[in-house]
């Protein structure tokens, strides 16, 4: 039996960056400055290097879309995305239009342009095998091939492991789609009452970056059996961040990211 959330092949002569397909899901980009598109099912993972200027344009096509975002310089991936540092230096424990996601060397490798939901999850960190088998039970490719249950962890090892890093350069990730309430006690709960179908979210790379990213379940996810949403991804050439941007308006510790990675391209 097909997995539910496997997705046939496009054909031959429509490849996944035609426009019917990716139009389906991000149809208000312009035509013309689209790259690619991916349709990513529930539990995938996937990963680029892209250029500057180049935005990512996510959307959650199932109510259980969860999408781990992790981003290295692709220069040098010593340099990568620093989580307390881009909460601290924003004043923010959710990520929503206008933030920055900034490097441990003060530059700005990514900003939210565009977002439907208003919260996006940074701390809730991501679905490893042990929690994933505990939870959900064991479902191994040897048997049931692309209807195998996949963690989080294991899909960003092996696309970062593409690019040479390995578990000690592993980091917390972005989870877009994601929303996580802390209560009187300090206590971390996903918040499933939100319908996140349809929601679209877009990443603006400020510098050359590596981007991989995960579709397993968030690990906090209380929903039972392992049925993640499917996610589509469209590139499209944006540019990089023009003097009004409103990202650099946000905070002036973005605007000082955002000048940090303009000098850097300078160079």
């Amino acid at each position: 039996m097909e997995h539910p959330h496997t997705l046939d092949n496009p054909p031959a002569a429509q490849p996944v960056d035609a426009l019917p397909l990716w139009q389906r899901f991000a149809p208000e980009l312009p035509a013309d400055k689209v790259v690619w598109s991916e349709i990513l099912p529930g539990g995938a993972h996937w990963g680029w290097r892209l250029s500057r200027g180049t935005a990512l344009r996510f959307a959650a096509l199932d109510e259980r879309a969860n999408c781990a975002v992790v981003l290295y310089a692709a220069h040098d991936p010593l340099e990568r995305y620093n989580m307390p540092d881009s909460l601290k230096a924003q004043h923010t424990a959710h990520y929503r239009a206008g933030h920055v996601l900034m490097s441990d060397m003060g530059r700005a490798l990514a900003s939210f342009t565009h977002d439907t939901l208003g919260w996006h999850d940074p701390l809730g960190a991501v679905l490893d095998t042990p929690a994933m088998e505990a939870k959900y039970g064991v479902q191994r490719y040897e048997q049931h091939r692309n209807a195998m249950y996949r963690s989080g962890r294991d899909g960003l090892l092996i696309e970062t492991g593409k690019h040479g890093l390995t578990l000690r350069d592993q980091i917390a990730p972005v989870n877009l789609f994601t929303r996580i309430v802390v209560d009187d006690e300090g206590r971390f709960a996903f918040d499933a009452t939100r319908n996140v179908k349809g929601a679209q979210v877009e990443l603006r790379m400020d510098m050359d970056v590596i981007v991989c990213v995960s579709t397993a379940p968030h690990p906090l996810d209380p929903r039972p059996g392992y049925a993640p949403g499917k996610v589509g991804i469209a590139a499209w050439k944006r540019g990089p961040a023009p003097a009004n941007d409103p990202c650099r308006a946000f905070r002036p510790e973005c605007a000082r990211a955002l000048h940090n990675s303009d000098m850097f391209a300078l160079s």
